[in-house]
């Protein structure tokens, strides 16, 4: 899994510590784990206190635009107003929308209302209605650094189905995060997860998750919230990785829009949910670095 490295050579992490007195005893832990027959992480994908900085940093960035939106966001404005909202808080702190332009992705935003499970387009047509529910997920690259999180606001008075639907998939961000601990598993969160979904009578998709970020937009690993304890990659101080479930009131099963390649629906045009973190694991636990 990882290459060598002498006892008394600098640590990979770049401490400047002999690796011997730094991270070997960690590696060596992780290898008897690897050797159990467990996902491990490799050295890339376990961050440096330097890159956790940056990471935190441009996080802070993320959630001063969702908190810009949230301060802002009513009935009757479209969707594209969203997006300039978005744009303009972004440039003004000095960073990039992670979306724009983003393998062809037009817009700096993810703006997806009621049956939208994720990747819906921003619009000057779309306008926002009272009794909508709209997911807002922001990113942003910040002197290199990325972060993500995402938020469900409620326009207006929502009825009794969509504002439980909009709580218990924020319950069910909260539950992941509890199992979010240095040397368990990122399954014991994914189970979590489910297991609140369904209890409520929801169902989480399956086939879109979380995924590492920091260093890059999408990192590995895959984050999936329909696992079981014990399985999925271990966990690690320095693992950065977001939770976002998808929880649907209906079925699991979407479907894409092929007018546009991104956008995708709830297959029975029942509402779909979701918040999003960025979480960084620690040495007792975790840091949330975007919300």
């Amino acid at each position: 899994m990882f290459k060598k490295i002498g006892r008394n050579d600098p640590c990979w992490c770049g401490s400047g510590i002999k690796y011997k007195h730094c991270h070997e005893a960690f590696d060596e832990k992780i290898r008897r784990i690897e050797d159990e027959g467990h996902i491990v992480p490799t050295r890339d994908l376990i961050k440096t206190p330097a890159m956790i900085d940056g990471i935190r940093e441009s996080g802070k960035i993320n959630t001063a635009v969702l908190d810009a939106v949230a301060a802002q966001i009513h009935a009757g404005m479209s969707t594209q107003d969203i997006d300039d909202i978005v744009a303009k808080v972004t440039a003004d702190a000095g960073a990039i929308p992670a979306p724009l332009n983003y393998e062809g992705y037009p817009k700096s935003v993810c703006t997806s209302i009621n049956d939208q499970i994720c990747h819906g387009i921003p619009s000057k047509d779309v306008i926002l209605k009272e009794g909508d529910i709209i997911n807002v997920d922001v990113s942003t690259i910040y002197k290199g650094y990325f972060s993500d999180s995402s938020r469900m606001f409620c326009i207006g008075n929502v009825s009794p189905e969509r504002e439980k639907l909009v709580q218990v998939t924020k319950e069910c961000v909260e539950k992941g995060l509890e199992q979010v601990k240095p040397w368990g598993f990122l399954g014991d969160m994914g189970e979590a997860v489910h297991r609140h979904a369904l209890a409520n009578g929801y169902s989480v998709v399956a086939d879109i998750g979380g995924h590492g970020v920091g260093n890059e937009f999408h990192e590995d690993p895959f984050v999936s919230y329909v696992t079981t304890r014990g399985t999925e990659m271990l966990m690690v101080p320095g693992l950065v990785f977001t939770i976002e479930p998808m929880v649907n009131a209906g079925t699991d099963e979407y479907y894409q829009d092929e007018s546009n390649g991104w956008t995708f629906y709830t297959e029975d045009g029942k509402d779909s949910a979701q918040w999003e973190v960025t979480v960084a694991v620690t040495e007792d636990g975790y840091e949330i670095l975007a919300h």
